[in-house]
Formats: C-alpha cells, structure tokens, sequence
C-alpha cells in the first residue's frame, strides 16, 4: 500500500500524541491528581491510532481502555481527555467519570466504553445493524483483548454479525495476558483470528506493533465491509508494556518476556521506517516531541482551569438515582 510522506507524517504524530499523553496521564496519577483507575496502553499506539485512521467521518467506534489513540483520532481533544481523567466537568462525562469508562460521544461516532469486557462488541453489532436495515454505507469498528475472545459476548456478537453479514470490524488486540492470565491458560490455539472461521468471516492475523500492517488490514476490511461483504476479525499481536491498570506492577509477567517486546516498541520501529525513507531526522523529531509536549502542557493547564461539578447537579446526565 502506498502511503504519502503527509499520511506518514500525520500517523506520527497520532502515534506521539498518544504515547506522551499516556505518559502524562501516568505521572498526573502519581501526582494523586487522578483519584480512581488508571489506564495506561503503552505499547498499543499502533492498533489504537492505525485502525482508527482506516474508517471514514460517519463511521463509528466503541474502543477501550488502551485506545487512547482511537478517541484521539475520532476527535477527542486533549484538554476534553485531560478534564475527563482529571474529574472536571469539561470532561466528557463532565466529571461524572474520573478514566476512560463511560467515555463516548456519539457526534463523533465515539459509543461510550463499557468497562465490562467485553460488553462493547454486542453494542457495536447492534450499530452495524443498524447501518444494514438502513441500506447505510457505513462501517462499526470495536476493539477488545484477548481475554475477551474466552467470553461468551464476543461469540454471541461474532455470530450474529456473521449470520446478518454486518459491516463491523472487531480488532482484537492480543496482549499476552488478561489482566494475570497467560495466554496459554486461556486457549488451547495459537491464533485467536482462528475463531473467525467458524463463523463463517475472514480472520487475519498482523503485527500489533506495525502500525502499517495494522492500517493496511483495516483499510481492507473496512472496504470488504462497506461493499457489503460483513464481518472480519483482524488479531493484533501485541504486548501490554504496563500493569492491568497503574496498581498493578506485572510481577507475575516474565522479564525477558518484558524485554523482547521492548526491542518492538511500535513508536520506536515507526520513527526507524520513517528515518529509512527519509522522511524524519533528529532535528524533525525533536521537534514533534516538543510540539505535542507543549500542546499537553496547555491541555493539562485548561483541564486544570476546568471546575469540579457543582455537588447539586449530582443527579444530572445520569439514568438512575
């Protein structure tokens, strides 16, 4: 697939937002300004941000936990997330969520994360449907983990999307683990894209690490499903490079294991093709790092201007009280 130097250029920078807005969102944490959950999807920037750039302006999509750079792409700004994290009411939730359960916009096509996994796929089959009784060229996409793929959502939602032939995209990013699980005590087959065959949809297996084999594979399967050609499992190899959440410090994971994928940082290997081609040096990089270091800066700084909720709109925007 061709790709222009402005479409590279563009990925790069999705991919270093992401990666310096995790990074700071970690360190808010640290600085007890974030109360509750932290997430962090280091290692994850290019299924997030390749899948993401795939889809079209009226498409839609329910990402996760460690797809930062999904919403980011969908438009999410970053001073909306950092109110959002931060609990203040220019958040999306405007406060009522401190992370990223709960978040979505419909405007932007966003279907707010459920942060049951994985209760997001039957969701976005649904919207698919929806799509198809419409006669609408539009396009569902979801993300999900691979101890999701052992819940019996992800088949029920597979099957249906397979036997009404929906234009969805389920993105399985498979990272080792679910939460302390291994991999091989979940599932006795090496490729979750397998499954797919039995339900009668393609199933592809990349490199969860490459963002151009992430966008490549999903450019596909969006035209296959917006030609009417239904579902596709994309699997993406991968590794979660940080804890389930910032609790948790992976003693349970093996170091060397750690280490390898290390050697596979998807921003590193990006900005490595991008200096192969000529198309970034030091004095470019360092520049984007400062650029976007400052946009977060600022981001972080209207976050912070943004008011907690007044404690007598507790009962507002929500479905029950």
């Amino acid at each position: 697939m061709e790709l222009t130097p402005a479409w590279l250029a563009r990925a790069h920078y999705w991919m270093r937002l992401t990666r310096q807005l995790d990074d700071r969102v970690q360190n808010l944490h640290k600085q007890s300004k974030i109360a509750g959950g932290c997430f962090s999807q280091l290692g994850h920037e290019a299924i997030s941000v390749g899948a993401a750039l795939a889809l079209g302006p009226d498409d839609v999509v329910a990402p996760m936990h460690r797809d930062l750079g999904a919403y980011l792409v969908r438009g999410i700004t970053v001073p909306r997330f950092l109110a959002q994290v931060l609990g203040r009411e220019g958040g999306v939730t405007r406060g009522r969520d401190g992370n990223l359960h709960g978040i979505g916009d419909m405007s932007l096509g966003i279907s707010g994360f459920i942060s049951h996994l994985p209760a997001s796929m039957p969701v976005t089959v649904g919207m698919a449907h929806a799509f198809a009784l419409k006669g609408e060229a539009r396009v569902a996409m979801t993300w999900f983990g691979d101890g999701s793929s052992s819940q019996g959502l992800c088949h029920e939602a597979m099957n249906w999307a397979s036997v009404f032939r929906l234009p969805v995209i389920f993105i399985c990013e498979n990272n080792q683990y679910a939460y302390s699980t291994p991999l091989s005590r979940q599932m006795n087959i090496t490729d979750i894209a397998d499954r797919a065959a039995s339900y009668g949809f393609p199933g592809v297996v990349v490199d969860g690490n490459d963002i151009l084999a992430v966008y490549e594979a999903a450019v596909a399967a969006v035209g296959r499903a917006r030609a009417g050609g239904g579902p596709t499992l994309i699997e993406c190899k991968t590794m979660r490079m940080r804890g389930h959440a910032i609790h948790d410090n992976m003693a349970y994971v093996p170091p060397a294991l750690l280490d390898e994928w290390r050697q596979k940082d998807p921003l590193l290997r990006f900005e490595a093709h991008l200096r192969e081609h000529d198309l970034l040096d030091d004095a470019g990089l360092a520049d984007l790092i400062n650029r976007v270091e400052a946009e977060i800066d600022a981001a972080q700084s209207e976050a912070e201007a943004s008011p907690y909720p007044a404690p007598e709109t507790v009962t507002e925007r929500v479905y029950a009280v």
